[in-house]
């Protein structure tokens, strides 16, 4: 559980930093970016390999919080099917990205809840709802805060059909095969 623990706060420390600290870390990407992107990738790499050790060995010895009924796992399949949608469009801005502004953190939210609505163990909660208060925490600075420029392809109309229909490819594909490969788990059974 440590390991899952120090994963959450190294990568969710970095990823919060223009949200807590936004002109310290403009100073530091100001003096050498390259550095700062570095330090930002291997730091959150570090947290990520650190919270997928700790959560895969938390499960071993699971602490149950909560149950929740079979049929929950339609809602989440619902629920996770507009998330791929809505990550592509952040990479694709088109009008889905103009009309909910910020896609990748509705994506996050989405699927941060959807895994809550059927995972009620310890470590599911702490590593899904870390991703949650973090997406809202997120959005709600943006508010004060001006948005980064997410790299990705020019605007276009056409790169809303390029986002549903790669999102619902990339769901399908994650759910009848990815998860199961990526995670070891599998979704539907």
């Amino acid at each position: 559980m440590t390991e899952l623990l120090f994963g959450i706060a190294l990568f969710f420390g970095m990823h919060s930093i223009s949200v807590v600290a936004e002109p310290i870390r403009d100073r530091i990407a100001a003096k050498n970016e390259l550095s700062w992107k570095m330090i930002y990738s291997l730091t959150s790499l570090v947290g990520l390999i650190l919270m997928s050790r700790g959560y895969a060995d938390a499960r071993m010895t699971p602490t149950i919080l909560y149950l929740t009924p079979s049929w929950m796992r339609h809602v989440a399949a619902v629920l996770l099917l507009p998330t791929f949608v809505f990550f592509l469009a952040s990479i694709f801005p088109g009008k889905i990205k103009e009309t909910v502004k910020h896609p990748i953190l509705i994506a996050v939210k989405s699927w941060a809840v959807a895994h809550l609505l059927v995972n009620g163990m310890l470590a599911d909660v702490l590593l899904f709802g870390s991703f949650l208060v973090w997406a809202v925490l997120v959005r709600i600075s943006m508010r004060s805060r001006t948005p980064r420029v997410i790299p990705g392809a020019p605007p276009s109309s056409s790169n809303d059909v390029i986002s549903i229909v790669a999102g619902i490819a990339l769901y399908l594909a994650t759910v009848f095969w990815l998860h199961e490969w990526v995670i070891g788990v599998r979704p539907f059974v």
